[in-house]
């Protein structure tokens, strides 16, 4: 039984991308607010396998799946917010959908969006189509420093990876880069976030 659920998730990914506009139930992101909001209907399907994210389609409970991922870059990619800093609201629903799915299918793709919204949070350049574009590297364009970082943001982002099952190894050392730069002594490091050093 096992090895058919697995076997069905991997035939899954291939099927056809999901478009926001063409969903029921999920709002066309026409501001940071509506984004945030469209990301967690992905959330509740990521944690359930149902409703208006995963319609058409097998998708099981606590999995997230490359059309998951897609769904969610769409999202942060909309028109009306392609020249907006990632809020504090979309980069939470993202915490929140990483933390709900302990399957992944995606290959990889949500762990670099994850990284690269939270940079995005925390630095807000350049626009987010070039930001989270699959094709970007994220270190053509984060910060290597905290200049002009807020260190309430970094705070924010350590406390939102503190404790975390599953790590994003990415996100985990722009966050020890800034908080080395920003002069934190070392001491407190384990303590902002546990990476297992």
């Amino acid at each position: 039984m096992l090895d058919q659920n697995k076997k069905l998730r991997r035939e899954t990914m291939s099927s056809p991308r999901l478009q926001v506009a063409d969903m029921i139930g999920v709002p066309e992101p026409s501001c940071r607010d509506t984004a945030a909001r469209a990301l967690t209907i992905v959330r509740d399907g990521v944690i359930t396998g149902e409703g208006p994210t995963t319609r058409g389609r097998v998708h099981f409970s606590r999995s997230l799946d490359a059309d998951d991922a897609s769904l969610c870059a769409r999202i942060l990619m909309a028109r009306a917010v392609e020249h907006q800093p990632v809020s504090r609201a979309e980069a939470e629903a993202l915490f929140e959908i990483n933390d709900a799915a302990t399957e992944r299918t995606d290959n990889g793709r949500f762990d670099d969006l994850l990284a690269k919204a939270v940079a995005h949070h925390a630095a807000s350049v350049p626009p987010r189509t070039v930001a989270l574009s699959p094709d970007t590297d994220i270190e053509s364009w984060a910060p290597a420093h905290a200049h002009g970082v807020n260190t309430e943001v970094l705070e924010w982002i350590a406390s939102q990876m503190r404790g975390k099952h599953r790590r994003n190894r990415t996100l985990m050392a722009m966050v020890a880069t800034f908080v080395g730069a920003a002069a934190l002594p070392l001491a407190q490091l384990p303590n902002m976030f546990d990476i297992g050093m």
